[in-house]
Protein backbone atom coordinates (compact mmCIF):
# COMPACT_ATOMS: atom_id res chain seq x y z
CA UNK A 1 0.00 0.00 0.00
CA UNK A 2 0.96 3.62 -0.56
CA UNK A 3 -0.60 6.81 0.70
CA UNK A 4 -2.10 9.35 -1.65
CA UNK A 5 0.65 11.74 -0.57
CA UNK A 6 3.36 9.21 -1.50
CA UNK A 7 1.80 8.66 -4.92
CA UNK A 8 1.67 12.40 -5.61
CA UNK A 9 5.25 12.80 -4.42
CA UNK A 10 6.45 10.13 -6.86
CA UNK A 11 4.17 10.86 -9.82
CA UNK A 12 3.47 14.58 -9.61
CA UNK A 13 0.03 16.07 -9.97
CA UNK A 14 -1.76 18.04 -7.25
CA UNK A 15 -3.83 16.79 -4.33
CA UNK A 16 -6.71 19.28 -4.23
CA UNK A 17 -9.09 17.47 -1.88
CA UNK A 18 -8.82 14.81 0.82
CA UNK A 19 -6.12 13.55 3.15
CA UNK A 20 -2.59 12.78 1.91
CA UNK A 21 -2.54 9.97 4.51
CA UNK A 22 -5.30 7.98 2.80
CA UNK A 23 -4.00 4.46 2.10
CA UNK A 24 -4.35 3.20 -1.50
CA UNK A 25 -3.95 -0.51 -2.10
CA UNK A 26 -5.18 -1.01 -5.66
CA UNK A 27 -6.38 0.56 -8.89
CA UNK A 28 -9.89 -0.33 -10.04
CA UNK A 29 -12.63 0.47 -12.46
CA UNK A 30 -15.50 2.34 -10.85
CA UNK A 31 -17.93 -0.59 -10.69
CA UNK A 32 -15.50 -2.73 -8.64
CA UNK A 33 -13.88 0.04 -6.60
CA UNK A 34 -13.40 -0.28 -2.84
CA UNK A 35 -12.54 2.40 -0.26
CA UNK A 36 -8.81 1.72 -0.79
CA UNK A 37 -9.15 1.95 -4.61
CA UNK A 38 -7.84 4.57 -6.98
CA UNK A 39 -9.91 5.31 -10.12
CA UNK A 40 -9.49 7.85 -12.90
CA UNK A 41 -11.80 10.21 -14.79
CA UNK A 42 -10.90 11.93 -18.03
CA UNK A 43 -14.41 13.09 -19.01
CA UNK A 44 -17.56 14.44 -17.37
CA UNK A 45 -19.35 11.16 -18.04
CA UNK A 46 -16.64 9.31 -16.15
CA UNK A 47 -17.06 11.71 -13.21
CA UNK A 48 -20.66 10.53 -12.86
CA UNK A 49 -19.43 6.95 -12.53
CA UNK A 50 -16.95 8.06 -9.87
CA UNK A 51 -19.79 9.63 -7.86
CA UNK A 52 -21.63 6.30 -7.85
CA UNK A 53 -18.56 4.27 -6.86
CA UNK A 54 -16.97 3.44 -3.50
CA UNK A 55 -13.51 4.58 -4.61
CA UNK A 56 -11.42 6.34 -2.01
CA UNK A 57 -9.42 8.42 -4.50
CA UNK A 58 -9.72 9.67 -8.06
CA UNK A 59 -7.22 11.22 -10.44
CA UNK A 60 -8.89 13.51 -12.97
CA UNK A 61 -8.38 16.03 -15.72
CA UNK A 62 -9.07 19.50 -14.30
CA UNK A 63 -10.88 20.45 -17.52
CA UNK A 64 -13.38 17.61 -16.96
CA UNK A 65 -14.46 18.67 -13.47
CA UNK A 66 -16.60 21.67 -12.71
CA UNK A 67 -17.21 20.28 -9.20
CA UNK A 68 -15.01 17.69 -7.51
CA UNK A 69 -16.59 14.39 -6.35
CA UNK A 70 -17.32 14.67 -2.64
CA UNK A 71 -15.95 12.39 0.04
CA UNK A 72 -12.89 11.30 -1.96
CA UNK A 73 -9.27 12.25 -2.30
CA UNK A 74 -8.92 14.13 -5.60
CA UNK A 75 -5.67 14.38 -7.56
CA UNK A 76 -5.46 16.69 -10.54
CA UNK A 77 -3.31 15.70 -13.50
CA UNK A 78 -3.16 16.87 -17.11
CA UNK A 79 -2.91 13.19 -18.13
CA UNK A 80 -5.05 11.25 -15.63
CA UNK A 81 -4.99 7.97 -17.56
CA UNK A 82 -1.18 8.03 -17.67
CA UNK A 83 -0.98 8.98 -13.99
CA UNK A 84 -3.34 6.10 -13.17
CA UNK A 85 -1.25 3.62 -15.20
CA UNK A 86 1.96 4.67 -13.47
CA UNK A 87 0.26 4.46 -10.08
CA UNK A 88 -0.77 0.89 -10.93
CA UNK A 89 2.89 -0.04 -11.44
CA UNK A 90 3.83 1.43 -8.06
CA UNK A 91 1.00 -0.47 -6.35
CA UNK A 92 1.92 -3.85 -7.78
CA UNK A 93 2.82 -6.37 -5.08
CA UNK A 94 6.56 -6.91 -4.66
CA UNK A 95 7.99 -9.86 -6.60
CA UNK A 96 8.50 -13.16 -4.90
CA UNK A 97 11.93 -13.88 -3.50
CA UNK A 98 14.60 -15.05 -5.90
CA UNK A 99 15.58 -18.64 -6.38
CA UNK A 100 16.03 -21.48 -8.86
CA UNK A 101 13.43 -24.25 -9.07
CA UNK A 102 14.95 -27.70 -8.56
CA UNK A 103 13.71 -28.89 -11.96
CA UNK A 104 15.41 -26.07 -13.88
CA UNK A 105 18.57 -26.77 -15.92
CA UNK A 106 21.15 -24.11 -15.06
CA UNK A 107 24.74 -24.79 -16.19
CA UNK A 108 27.72 -23.62 -14.17
CA UNK A 109 28.58 -21.07 -16.86
CA UNK A 110 25.29 -19.18 -16.33
CA UNK A 111 25.59 -15.85 -14.51
CA UNK A 112 22.53 -14.98 -12.40
CA UNK A 113 22.09 -11.54 -10.84
CA UNK A 114 20.72 -10.87 -7.37
CA UNK A 115 17.06 -11.79 -6.88
CA UNK A 116 16.70 -13.73 -10.15
CA UNK A 117 13.80 -16.20 -10.20
CA UNK A 118 13.99 -19.32 -12.39
CA UNK A 119 10.77 -21.33 -12.68
CA UNK A 120 10.06 -25.04 -13.13
CA UNK A 121 11.49 -26.84 -16.17
CA UNK A 122 13.40 -23.79 -17.43
CA UNK A 123 16.45 -24.62 -19.55
CA UNK A 124 19.37 -22.20 -19.69
CA UNK A 125 22.15 -22.63 -22.24
CA UNK A 126 25.85 -22.10 -21.75
CA UNK A 127 27.22 -18.66 -20.87
CA UNK A 128 23.77 -17.13 -20.32
CA UNK A 129 23.60 -13.89 -18.31
CA UNK A 130 20.44 -12.95 -16.40
CA UNK A 131 20.27 -9.48 -14.81
CA UNK A 132 19.19 -8.77 -11.27
CA UNK A 133 15.51 -9.02 -10.39
CA UNK A 134 14.54 -10.81 -13.61
CA UNK A 135 12.11 -13.72 -13.69
CA UNK A 136 12.04 -16.68 -16.11
CA UNK A 137 8.69 -18.49 -16.25
CA UNK A 138 8.05 -22.22 -16.37
CA UNK A 139 9.26 -24.12 -19.41
CA UNK A 140 11.15 -21.24 -21.00
CA UNK A 141 14.26 -22.08 -23.04
CA UNK A 142 17.07 -19.53 -23.03
CA UNK A 143 19.79 -20.37 -25.55
CA UNK A 144 23.55 -20.13 -25.35
CA UNK A 145 25.07 -16.66 -24.85
CA UNK A 146 21.73 -14.92 -24.32
CA UNK A 147 22.08 -11.65 -22.41
CA UNK A 148 19.01 -10.64 -20.40
CA UNK A 149 18.96 -7.33 -18.54
CA UNK A 150 17.67 -6.28 -15.14
CA UNK A 151 14.05 -6.52 -13.99
CA UNK A 152 12.78 -8.43 -17.01
CA UNK A 153 9.82 -10.79 -16.92
CA UNK A 154 9.87 -13.76 -19.27
CA UNK A 155 6.59 -15.66 -19.17
CA UNK A 156 6.21 -19.44 -19.57
CA UNK A 157 7.31 -21.26 -22.73
CA UNK A 158 9.22 -18.36 -24.24
CA UNK A 159 12.13 -19.44 -26.46
CA UNK A 160 15.19 -17.25 -26.98
CA UNK A 161 17.66 -18.51 -29.55
CA UNK A 162 21.40 -18.34 -29.02
CA UNK A 163 23.03 -14.91 -28.99
CA UNK A 164 19.85 -12.87 -28.39
CA UNK A 165 20.38 -9.69 -26.35
CA UNK A 166 17.56 -8.26 -24.22
CA UNK A 167 17.74 -4.95 -22.32
CA UNK A 168 16.33 -3.89 -18.96
CA UNK A 169 12.65 -3.93 -18.01
CA UNK A 170 11.53 -6.09 -20.94
CA UNK A 171 8.33 -8.17 -20.80
CA UNK A 172 8.02 -11.20 -23.08
CA UNK A 173 4.69 -13.02 -22.94
CA UNK A 174 4.02 -16.74 -23.20
CA UNK A 175 5.00 -18.62 -26.32
CA UNK A 176 7.01 -15.84 -27.97
CA UNK A 177 10.04 -16.94 -30.01
CA UNK A 178 12.98 -14.53 -30.25
CA UNK A 179 15.96 -14.95 -32.55
CA UNK A 180 14.80 -17.77 -34.83
CA UNK A 181 16.25 -18.02 -38.34
CA UNK A 182 14.83 -15.62 -40.89
CA UNK A 183 13.03 -16.85 -43.98
CA UNK A 184 15.83 -16.49 -46.50
CA UNK A 185 16.61 -18.81 -49.42
CA UNK A 186 18.50 -18.69 -52.70
CA UNK A 187 16.98 -20.40 -55.72
CA UNK A 188 19.05 -22.38 -58.20
CA UNK A 189 17.81 -21.13 -61.58
CA UNK A 190 18.81 -24.40 -63.24
CA UNK A 191 17.13 -26.91 -60.92
CA UNK A 192 14.61 -24.72 -59.10
CA UNK A 193 15.88 -26.00 -55.75
CA UNK A 194 16.24 -23.65 -52.79
CA UNK A 195 19.33 -23.33 -50.57
CA UNK A 196 19.15 -21.65 -47.19
CA UNK A 197 20.89 -18.26 -47.03
CA UNK A 198 23.03 -17.91 -43.87
CA UNK A 199 21.04 -16.84 -40.83
CA UNK A 200 23.84 -16.11 -38.39
CA UNK A 201 23.15 -12.55 -37.29
CA UNK A 202 21.77 -11.35 -33.97
CA UNK A 203 18.62 -10.00 -32.37
CA UNK A 204 18.76 -7.02 -30.00
CA UNK A 205 15.75 -6.02 -27.88
CA UNK A 206 16.33 -2.68 -26.17
CA UNK A 207 15.00 -1.47 -22.78
CA UNK A 208 11.30 -1.31 -21.82
CA UNK A 209 10.03 -3.30 -24.80
CA UNK A 210 6.97 -5.53 -24.39
CA UNK A 211 6.41 -8.51 -26.71
CA UNK A 212 3.01 -10.21 -26.83
CA UNK A 213 2.10 -13.87 -26.62
CA UNK A 214 3.09 -16.11 -29.54
CA UNK A 215 4.84 -13.30 -31.40
CA UNK A 216 8.01 -14.10 -33.33
CA UNK A 217 11.03 -11.96 -34.13
CA UNK A 218 13.79 -13.33 -36.36
CA UNK A 219 17.51 -12.74 -35.97
CA UNK A 220 19.44 -10.91 -38.66
CA UNK A 221 20.77 -12.85 -41.61
CA UNK A 222 24.35 -11.53 -41.49
CA UNK A 223 23.86 -8.44 -39.32
CA UNK A 224 21.14 -7.76 -36.71
CA UNK A 225 17.45 -7.29 -36.15
CA UNK A 226 16.79 -4.53 -33.61
CA UNK A 227 13.70 -3.54 -31.62
CA UNK A 228 14.37 -0.14 -30.07
CA UNK A 229 13.50 1.27 -26.67
CA UNK A 230 9.90 1.43 -25.49
CA UNK A 231 8.27 -0.35 -28.42
CA UNK A 232 5.14 -2.36 -27.62
CA UNK A 233 4.31 -5.45 -29.69
CA UNK A 234 0.93 -7.19 -29.42
CA UNK A 235 0.18 -10.93 -29.64
CA UNK A 236 0.69 -12.87 -32.88
CA UNK A 237 3.00 -10.39 -34.58
CA UNK A 238 5.85 -11.47 -36.87
CA UNK A 239 8.96 -9.38 -37.55
CA UNK A 240 11.36 -10.71 -40.15
CA UNK A 241 15.14 -10.72 -40.29
CA UNK A 242 17.23 -7.53 -40.55
CA UNK A 243 14.32 -5.28 -39.52
CA UNK A 244 14.92 -2.13 -37.51
CA UNK A 245 11.90 -1.08 -35.42
CA UNK A 246 12.21 2.39 -33.90
CA UNK A 247 11.49 3.72 -30.42
CA UNK A 248 7.96 3.84 -28.93
CA UNK A 249 6.38 2.04 -31.88
CA UNK A 250 3.00 0.31 -31.45
CA UNK A 251 2.48 -2.92 -33.43
CA UNK A 252 -0.95 -4.54 -33.08
CA UNK A 253 -1.96 -8.19 -33.36
CA UNK A 254 -1.72 -10.00 -36.68
CA UNK A 255 0.81 -7.62 -38.23
CA UNK A 256 3.57 -9.06 -40.39
CA UNK A 257 6.75 -7.16 -41.28
CA UNK A 258 8.94 -8.70 -43.95
CA UNK A 259 12.71 -8.75 -43.81
CA UNK A 260 14.99 -5.71 -44.08
CA UNK A 261 12.20 -3.23 -43.40
CA UNK A 262 12.39 -0.24 -41.06
CA UNK A 263 9.76 1.44 -38.91
CA UNK A 264 10.42 4.94 -37.58
CA UNK A 265 10.02 6.23 -34.04
CA UNK A 266 6.46 6.62 -32.78
CA UNK A 267 4.76 4.85 -35.69
CA UNK A 268 1.51 2.94 -35.11
CA UNK A 269 0.75 -0.27 -37.03
CA UNK A 270 -2.82 -1.42 -36.40
CA UNK A 271 -4.13 -4.98 -36.61
CA UNK A 272 -3.24 -7.19 -39.58
CA UNK A 273 -1.01 -4.63 -41.28
CA UNK A 274 1.22 -6.22 -43.91
CA UNK A 275 4.59 -4.76 -44.87
CA UNK A 276 6.69 -6.11 -47.73
CA UNK A 277 10.44 -6.57 -47.65
CA UNK A 278 12.82 -3.59 -47.79
CA UNK A 279 9.94 -1.19 -47.06
CA UNK A 280 10.37 1.92 -44.93
CA UNK A 281 7.74 3.37 -42.60
CA UNK A 282 8.57 6.90 -41.49
CA UNK A 283 8.42 8.29 -37.95
CA UNK A 284 4.91 8.89 -36.65
CA UNK A 285 3.13 7.15 -39.54
CA UNK A 286 -0.23 5.57 -38.60
CA UNK A 287 -1.26 2.52 -40.62
CA UNK A 288 -4.89 1.48 -40.08
CA UNK A 289 -6.10 -2.10 -39.81
CA UNK A 290 -5.21 -4.35 -42.76
CA UNK A 291 -3.23 -1.60 -44.50
CA UNK A 292 -0.53 -2.84 -46.84
CA UNK A 293 2.85 -1.45 -47.85
CA UNK A 294 4.41 -2.99 -50.94
CA UNK A 295 7.99 -4.23 -51.04
CA UNK A 296 10.60 -1.51 -51.40
CA UNK A 297 8.14 1.34 -50.84
CA UNK A 298 8.58 4.25 -48.44
CA UNK A 299 5.65 5.71 -46.50
CA UNK A 300 6.02 9.02 -44.64
CA UNK A 301 3.84 11.72 -43.09
CA UNK A 302 5.14 14.31 -45.52
CA UNK A 303 2.32 16.62 -46.62
CA UNK A 304 -0.18 15.01 -44.23
CA UNK A 305 -1.82 16.48 -41.15
CA UNK A 306 -0.69 15.04 -37.80
CA UNK A 307 -2.79 12.02 -36.89
CA UNK A 308 -3.67 11.11 -40.49
CA UNK A 309 -4.51 7.42 -40.78
CA UNK A 310 -3.32 5.53 -43.85
CA UNK A 311 -5.42 2.61 -45.02
CA UNK A 312 -5.81 0.11 -47.81
CA UNK A 313 -3.23 -1.44 -50.14
CA UNK A 314 -1.17 0.40 -51.15
CA UNK A 315 -1.59 2.44 -47.96
CA UNK A 316 -2.95 5.96 -48.55
CA UNK A 317 -4.92 8.52 -46.50
CA UNK A 318 -8.19 7.12 -45.17
CA UNK A 319 -10.16 10.08 -46.50
CA UNK A 320 -8.89 9.29 -50.00
CA UNK A 321 -9.81 5.62 -49.64
CA UNK A 322 -13.33 6.51 -48.51
CA UNK A 323 -13.79 8.82 -51.52
CA UNK A 324 -12.61 6.04 -53.83
CA UNK A 325 -15.05 3.57 -52.26
CA UNK A 326 -17.90 6.07 -52.65
CA UNK A 327 -17.06 6.62 -56.34
CA UNK A 328 -16.92 2.89 -57.03
CA UNK A 329 -20.27 2.48 -55.25
CA UNK A 330 -21.90 5.15 -57.40
CA UNK A 331 -20.49 3.61 -60.57
CA UNK A 332 -21.80 0.22 -59.52
CA UNK A 333 -25.30 1.67 -59.02
CA UNK A 334 -25.22 3.32 -62.44
CA UNK A 335 -24.14 0.04 -64.01
CA UNK A 336 -27.01 -1.79 -62.31
CA UNK A 337 -29.54 0.72 -63.73
CA UNK A 338 -28.22 0.58 -67.30
CA UNK A 339 -30.31 -1.57 -69.70
CA UNK A 340 -28.69 -4.84 -70.82
CA UNK A 341 -27.06 -4.68 -74.27
CA UNK A 342 -29.39 -7.29 -75.80
CA UNK A 343 -32.39 -5.11 -74.84
CA UNK A 344 -31.22 -2.20 -76.98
Amino acid sequence: MLTVGELVEQLGGELVQGSPRLQIGRVSECAQAQPDSLVFADSRAALGEVEQSSAGAVVLDPKAAAVFPQGRAVIRSEQPRLWFARAARLLEPPPSRGGVHPSAVVPETAALGAGVRIGPMVVLGENVSIGRGSEIGAGAVIGDRVRLGDNCRIYPRVVMYAGTTVGDGVLVHAGAVLGADGFGYVRDSASGAYSKFPQQGTLVIEDDVEIGANSTIDRGALAETRIRRGTKIDNLVHIGHNCDIGEDVIIVSGTGISGSSTVGNGAVLAGQVGIGDHAHIGPGVILGGQAGVLSGKTVTREGLRPGTVLWGTPARPLTQVLREIAIVGRLAKRGAKAPPKDAE
